[in-house]
């Protein structure tokens, strides 16, 4: 899977789980709970969602350092590896 490919399919995931964003325009350096106004409550729903699609973990003191979308993919894609 490509990080585009990666990209598109997280940005799917944050549209289910918070479906009034759905439209809005997400790019890599889209700062998720300013930018889009997610509230922790939804970020970690995303999170959760993510680690559950990609059977992967993400130590809870990593969450508070991912703040862009690109981060986001970038955690992912690290341990898909």
């Amino acid at each position: 899977m490509t990080h585009e490919e990666l990209k598109s399919e997280i940005i799917e995931v944050i549209y289910e789980c918070v479906p009034e964003l759905e439209g809005t325009a997400l790019e890599e350096d889209t700062v998720i709970n300013t930018d889009t106004a997610i509230d922790s409550m939804g970020f970690t729903l995303v999170i959760c969602r993510l680690e559950a699609k990609y059977d992967v973990r993400i130590p809870n003191r990593q969450w508070q350092k991912l703040q862009t979308l690109g981060d986001v993919v970038d955690a992912i894609e690290k341990r898909l590896k």
